[in-house]
């Protein structure tokens, strides 16, 4: 069975640093690119950050690169996103997926920045 379960949502100030987590029950996860992607209210959701299985390349959108860290633990088949600076754009619900052949979304973690 493949899932994935988000965490490490929460309420922060504009400026502050969230850790994302994701738990990726996905048998190839080793050889599986993946990505994380918000979804604001009444926006579409849109790509914030993928990487490779392998780890030598990762991409940033640009309203996250530079702030935005994404990262992965293969053995323990987790990805992780750490964001720092935060701003009250970034308000929105994050979801991990694969970056192609997308699986069925998780319920996402509710990242809130107050200004």
């Amino acid at each position: 069975q493949v899932h994935l379960v988000e965490s490490g949502g929460g309420l922060v100030q504009a400026g502050g640093s969230l850790r994302l987590s994701c738990a990726a029950s996905i048998s190839t996860f080793g050889i599986t690119a993946m990505g994380w992607y918000r979804q604001a209210p009444g926006k579409q959701r849109e790509l914030v950050a993928h990487d490779t299985s392998d780890g030598d390349f990762t991409y940033y959108a640009d309203f996250v690169r530079g702030r935005f860290t994404i990262s992965r633990d293969t053995a323990k088949k987790m990805v992780y996103l750490q964001m720092n600076s935060l701003k009250p754009e970034d308000t929105a619900v994050y979801y991990c997926n694969k970056i192609a052949r997308l699986i069925t979304w998780g319920q996402g973690t509710q990242v809130t920045v107050s200004s």
